[in-house]
């Protein structure tokens, strides 16, 4: 589990380092408590929810009224939104006996021929499941000899990618739950068309049913087909260690977040791989990105560690429009809910224990 957490957090959180687990030195002061998380600027907390254990990843679902939170210890809590109530827990012998983290979860978009929420879960264990959410049932599942640590599925979920520990990216058929290719680099060290290190992010582009990005360790972005073996093209630079890839299907640019202190976000053009900018840091200081997405046509979401922030940025002028602050580790997962202007959508962000869900004022996307 050490080689699978990514950062070190303050107040005893168990840690992401993308080398080993280590704990940082306390200069905290143990007579002053520590500040309570808050808002800043033209953001709006509307709920925090206490999971009970340290929260991996997070995904609404397709309607937004179901947020599904992966756990530390395997198991998936299924709140409503916004009540903030536990609805269901997703769990089995598997994931019990296990006890190894949750790492990512995604719900498959378009099930004619099945009624309710189907959810995919990724393990640390390397079990890849399928959970029908009302009824709590796992109704399809598999085992990778690996650390299985993200996926995406395509634009109609007819095929879902899985990526982890190894360099390779399984294409599988969502329906057989079949491998149908491996996506992998060239045998040559040489040559760079593919992953050599562990991958952490993975997204379609969201108008093709065969082009992907990944992105991981190697200080790699790679443009993929999924019906081919290595990759078409890559970008070197970007290191990425979590969901900090986002396509925006207008503009064909790609937001992109590293784990770094430097140039941690940045915009790139899909079509020409040419970087388009480099998203400055906060006043507070730089944070090393986990997870972002484009937000709406004229912002941003970005969150990580160190400074343990969430930001919304202004896409044009690159501002700080809101922020959730003093969080009590860094940011794992964050997830934008389903919305349509002029209502501003919902965002689930995790640090430690808790899930802060937040809401960006009607200002803020005036």
């Amino acid at each position: 589990m050490a080689g699978m957490l990514v950062t070190p957090k303050p107040r005893g959180i168990p840690s992401r380092s993308s080398t080993q687990l280590s704990a940082p030195e306390d200069t905290t002061d143990p007579q002053e408590p520590a500040p309570e998380p808050s808002t800043e600027g033209e953001l709006r907390l509307e709920r925090e929810i206490d999971c009970g254990e340290e929260v991996m990843s997070c995904r609404f679902n397709p309607s937004g009224s179901l947020l599904a939170v992966g756990l530390v210890t395997g198991a998936i809590k299924v709140y409503s939104v916004p009540a903030g109530q536990c609805v269901h827990t997703l769990k089995d012998d598997q994931s019990v006996t296990t006890r190894l983290p949750v790492t990512a979860l995604r719900f498959q978009l378009f099930r004619p021929s099945c009624k309710g929420d189907l959810l995919l879960a990724t393990y640390a264990s390397g079990q890849v499941k399928f959970w029908h959410v009302s009824t709590q049932s796992c109704v399809r599942s598999l085992r990778e000899e690996r650390q299985t640590l993200t996926a995406a599925f395509s634009p109609s979920g007819s095929r879902f990618l899985t990526a982890g520990s190894s360099s390779e990216i399984l294409v599988y058929d969502t329906e057989t739950m079949k491998c149908v290719n491996i996506c992998q680099p060239s045998p040559s060290l040489s040559v760079m068309d593919g992953h050599r290190s562990r991958i952490f992010g993975l997204t379609f582009h969201p108008l093709s049913e065969e082009s992907f990005v990944s992105g991981g360790w190697d200080d790699t972005v790679q443009f993929w087909d999924v019906r081919l073996t290595h990759s078409l093209r890559k970008i070197s630079g970007p290191h990425v260690c979590g969901d900090a890839l986002d396509i925006d299907p207008d503009t064909q640019q790609i937001l992109i977040g590293s784990w770094r202190k430097e140039e941690n976000l940045q915009v790139w053009d899909c079509q020409s791989g040419q970087k388009i900018d480099t998203v400055p840091d906060d006043y507070r200081g730089p944070s090393r990105v986990y997870g972002c997405r484009w937000l709406g046509e004229g912002h941003m979401i970005a969150a990580g560690s160190d400074i343990n922030i969430c930001r919304v940025i202004d896409r044009n002028s690159f501002q700080t429009r809101g922020s959730l602050v003093d969080l009590p580790g860094g940011v794992y997962s964050l997830d934008v809910s389903p919305s349509a202007p002029p209502v501003a959508p919902l965002l689930a962000v995790t640090s430690g224990h808790e899930v802060f869900l937040l809401r960006p004022t009607s200002s803020a996307f005036s």
